[in-house]
C-alpha cells in the first residue's frame, strides 16, 4: 500500500470511530482536553466557543451533529443567504450543513461531502430525525474530484479537513470548478497552517490524522490557492493553535486561519 492510501485509510478509520464515539481521538481543535478522554459532546459550547460558534445557533441544530473536530466556524464567515446552494467539504456529522441550512431555508440546498461511510451515517440519520429537507450528503474524495457539476455551487465552506488532503492542490482546483463564475461564487475555508512542514519520510499517520503532519505553510497554502485560479484570497481570522517541540529542536507553530477567496 502506497503512502497516500495508507493515509487516506487511517483518516477514514480515524473519523469512523469518531463518528461512532465522539470525538476522543483528534486533534483538529484547539482545547484543554485536545487528545484526552474526554469527549467534547459532554461540553460542546465552551470549546466550540472558542473556535467562533454562538450558543444560540448551535442549539438549533441537531446535538449529534457536533463532534468538535473543526478548527473555526466557516459559516459565519461565508454570507450565505437565502435560497443559497452551499457545499462542505469533509462534512461530517454535519454541523455546518445544519447551520448553513438554517440560513439558506426551504428555497436553498446545502450539501455536505465525506468520504467515510460513518460519518455520513451519522449526519443522515440528524437530518432525518430532525426533518431537515433542504440538506443532502454525498460521499466523495474531495482531492480526486468533487462530486458536483461545473459551474453550480454558490459557496462552498470546509472545516479544518483540507489539510488532510494528500493534494491540496488539485483539491483547490476542484473547488474552483465546481463553484459559479463571477462574485457570487466564493470559498471559506477554516483550517491549519504550520511555520515549518515535515518532510515525506518524517511523517506519522497518526499526526497527518489530528491535523498536523499534513499542515502547509500560511504562504503554501495561500499560494495552492491561487494557483487553482482563485482571485481576492483574504485571510478573515488567524489565531494560535499549538507550538510543537520537534525532538528537542526548533519549535513548530500550528495556527488556525479563515480565508476567502472569489471564482471571479
Amino acid at each position: 500500500m502506497d503512502k497516500q492510501l495508507h493515509l487516506k485509510e487511517k483518516i477514514k478509520e480515524q473519523y469512523g470511530k469518531i463518528a461512532l464515539n465522539g470525538n476522543t481521538e483528534s486533534c483538529c481543535m484547539p482545547s484543554s482536553d485536545c487528545c484526552s478522554t474526554t469527549d467534547v459532546l459532554i461540553t460542546p459550547s465552551i470549546s466550540l466557543k472558542e473556535i467562533g460558534y454562538d450558543s444560540d445557533d448551535l442549539n438549533s441544530i441537531p446535538e449529534s451533529s457536533i463532534l468538535g473536530v473543526g478548527c473555526g466556524n466557516p459559516t459565519r464567515f461565508a454570507h450565505i443567504g437565502e435560497g443559497d446552494t452551499v457545499v462542505d467539504l469533509g462534512s461530517g456529522a454535519g454541523i455546518d450543513v445544519f447551520l448553513a441550512a438554517n440560513i439558506v431555508k426551504e428555497s436553498g440546498k446545502v450539501i455536505g461531502v465525506d468520504m467515510t461511510d460513518n460519518m455520513l451515517n451519522r449526519a443522515r440519520e440528524n437530518a432525518e430525525k430532525h426533518g431537515y429537507k433542504n440538506v443532502e450528503f454525498r460521499q466523495g474524495d474531495i482531492e480526486k474530484r468533487i462530486p458536483f457539476e461545473d459551474n453550480s455551487v454558490d459557496i462552498v465552506i470546509s472545516n479544518c479537513v483540507i489539510n488532510l488532503t494528500s493534494n491540496k492542490a488539485n483539491t483547490f482546483k476542484e473547488i474552483y470548478r465546481v463553484l459559479k463564475q463571477g462574485r457570487k461564487g466564493r470559498m471559506i475555508i477554516s483550517d491549519l497552517v504550520t511555520s515549518k512542514e515535515i518532510d515525506g519520510n518524517s511523517i506519522k499517520p497518526d499526526n497527518w490524522c489530528s491535523c498536523i503532519d499534513g499542515a502547509l505553510t500560511k504562504e503554501n497554502y495561500i499560494n495552492n490557492i491561487k494557483e487553482a485560479g482563485f482571485n481576492d484570497v483574504k485571510i478573515l481570522e488567524e489565531r494560535p493553535y499549538m507550538e510543537l517541540d520537534e525532538d528537542g529542536q526548533e519549535k513548530r507553530q500550528i495556527s488556525s486561519i479563515s480565508i476567502s477567496a472569489i471564482k471571479q
